[in-house]
C-alpha cells in the first residue's frame, strides 16, 4: 500500500486545499492518536500524551486546535509548547516520555504552506509502515472517547529552557565562543526565541536577524533558503561568520567573513575530518544522491568511507542506521550527528562545525578547503500529479545523450520532489556551460512532455 497523504517529510500542501484542511487535521490528529498512543498504557487505564510544537505560521493556530481536537476525542493528553524547532520537538517527545511528538510547520516552504509531521517515543521520524496504519486509520469513522477519557491540554512552560540547555550539552565543555561575533539568521521561524541564546550563551557575540515573525513573513528573503541577507549582514557588521537556519529549525547554512556560502555537503565535510583526524568518525558519511561530486572525492582522498541514500533525511538516517554509521545529511544543509540527536538539528550542527574550528583554531575557508565543488544546476520543472518522466520516449532519449557526454565529468539526476507538485532536474560536471547547457535542455523538454502527457 503506498501513502496517500505522507510525503518524505510528513503531510504538507496548502493551507485550505486538501489535505491541510482543519477537518482532514482533525481527523488526522484522531488516527494518529489511536495508532502511535495505543499499546500498553491503554491496556493499563493511563492516558498516553503527544506534545505539539509549531513553526511561526500563522495558520499554526488553527491546525494545532484541530489537531488538539482530534488527539483529546481519541483519548489522548497534549502537551502544547508553541513555537518549537522541529528537532526540539523531537528531543522534548523523548525526554518529556510521551507517546508521539508532532509539529505542525513546512518547514523551508513560504507561509501559505503548511504540514504535519510526527515522531515516535524514541524522537525519530515514523517508519512508513507506521504512516501506512495512520493512513488506514483516517478511513474508520471517528468516535469520540467518554468525557471521563477525554485527553486535557496543558501548556510546558520551560520547553524553551530545556531545549536550550540540551543544544548547549552537545559542544564541549572546554571550549566556548569566546572573541567571535556571530550573525545568526533565524528567517522569522521557530528558531527566532532559542538560538540566539544558545550561542549567546557558549560566549559569542551575536547579532540576530530574521527574529520578528509577524505569521507571514517566515522564510521571507532570509533564512538557510535565502542566505543573501545573512552574507549582507556578515559583511556589514565585519562578522567572524554566520549562520542561517530555515524555518522550523532543521535546515543549517554558513557564510565566512567574506560573505562565501557554506552549504550542508561542505559543512558535513568540514565535520567528518575533524572527527575522522580525532579517531571519533565511526565508520563512515552518508550523503544523497544530490551530495556533490566533490564531497565524495574529498573524502576518498582522505580514506573516509562515503555513501548515498535517496533524498530526506528518514533515508540518510535509515542507512545511517544500517552500517551503524553516525553522521549524514543533504546538501540542503539537513544534517544528522547521531551521536548528538536523534534527528537533523540546524542549532546543533552548526555547533558541531564549530567545534571543529574552535578546536583545530581553523577558518571555515581553511577547514573545507580540500572539497572541490563541481558546478551543479538544479531546476524545478512544474509538473501535473500524473506525470512520470520515466514514461516519456523524448525525456528518455535526451537522458540517455545527457549520460554519454558527461560521463567520467559528471552525472544527471532526475527526481520527483517530496514536497512540491515539481520535478527536479539536476545536472552537475566539471565544466559549468556544459552543465547549464543540459539542464536547460532536459528542463525544456520535460516541460514540453508535461503539457503533452
Amino acid at each position: 500500500m503506498s501513502r496517500k497523504y505522507f510525503g518524505t517529510d510528513g503531510v504538507r500542501g496548502r493551507v485550505g486545499e486538501a489535505p491541510i484542511t482543519p477537518d482532514f487535521v482533525m481527523r488526522l490528529g484522531y488516527a494518529a492518536g489511536r495508532i502511535l498512543a495505543g499499546g500498553d498504557r491503554r491496556v493499563r487505564g493511563e492516558r498516553p500524551s503527544v506534545i505539539i510544537g509549531k513553526d511561526t505560521r500563522i495558520s499554526g493556530y488553527m491546525l494545532e486546535s484541530a489537531l488538539e481536537a482530534g488527539l483529546s476525542a481519541a483519548g489522548v493528553d497534549v502537551l502544547l509548547v508553541g513555537p518549537m524547532p522541529t528537532p526540539a520537538v523531537a528531543y522534548l517527545t523523548r525526554a518529556l516520555r510521551c507517546q508521539a511528538g508532532v509539529v505542525i510547520s513546512a518547514s523551508h516552504n513560504p507561509y501559505p504552506d503548511n504540514g504535519i509531521k510526527f515522531f515516535g517515543p524514541s524522537g525519530m521520524k515514523l517508519a512508513d509502515k507506521v504512516e501506512r496504519a495512520i493512513e488506514a486509520g483516517l478511513d474508520e469513522p471517528l468516535y469520540c472517547m467518554p468525557s471521563d477519557k477525554l485527553g486535557k491540554a496543558r501548556r510546558i512552560d520551560d520547553a524553551d529552557g530545556r531545549y536550550i540547555e540540551f543544544c548547549k550539552s552537545t559542544f564541549p565543555n572546554e571550549l566556548d565562543l569566546r572573541g567571535m561575533r556571530i550573525v545568526l539568521d533565524c528567517g522569522h521561524g521557530a528558531t527566532y526565541h532559542i538560538a540566539p541564546s544558545v550561542f549567546h550563551e557558549l560566549g559569542a557575540e551575536v547579532i540576530a536577524i530574521g527574529v520578528k515573525p509577524d505569521g507571514l513573513n517566515i522564510n521571507l528573503d532570509c533564512g538557510s533558503t535565502h542566505p543573501e541577507a545573512l552574507q549582507r549582514a556578515v559583511r556589514e557588521n565585519q562578522a567572524d561568520l554566520g549562520i542561517a537556519f530555515d524555518g522550523d529549525g532543521d535546515r543549517v547554512m554558513m557564510v565566512d567573513a567574506d560573505g562565501t556560502l557554506y552549504d550542508g555537503d561542505l559543512m558535513l565535510y568540514i565535520i567528518a575530518h575533524y572527527r575522522a583526524k580525532q579517531g571519533l568518525l565511526k565508520g563512515g558519511v552518508v550523503g544523497t544522491v544530490m551530495s556533490n561530486l566533490g564531497l565524495e572525492h574529498a573524502f576518498d582522498k582522505n580514506k573516509i568511507p562515503f555513501a548515498r541514500a535517496a533524498v530526506g533525511d528518514r533515508y540518510v538516517l535509515e542507512v545511517l542506521e544500517e552500517k551503524g554509521w553516525q553522521l549524514g545529511g543533504e546538501s540542503s544543509g539537513h544534517i544528522i550527528c547521531r551521536d548528538k540527536h536523534s534527528t537533523g538539528d540546524g542549532i546543533i550542527s552548526a555547533l558541531q562545525v564549530l567545534h571543529a574550528l574552535r578546536a583545530g583554531k581553523r577558518t571555515l575557508k581553511e577547514a573545507a578547503k580540500d572539497v572541490t565543488v563541481y558546478p551543479q544546476v538544479l531546476i524545478n520543472v512544474p509538473i501535473n500529479k500524473g506525470f512520470d518522466f520515466r514514461d516519456s520516449i523524448p525525456v528518455q532519449a535526451l537522458l540517455v545523450e545527457a549520460d554519454t557526454t558527461l560521463r567520467g565529468n559528471g552525472r544527471v539526476l532526475l527526481r520527483n520532489s517530496g514536497t512540491e507538485p515539481v520535478l527536479r532536474v539536476m545536472v552537475e560536471g566539471k565544466d559549468s556551460s556544459v552543465v547549464q547547457q543540459w539542464a536547460k535542455r532536459l528542463a525544456a523538454c520535460i516541460e514540453e512532455s508535461a503539457q503533452i502527457a
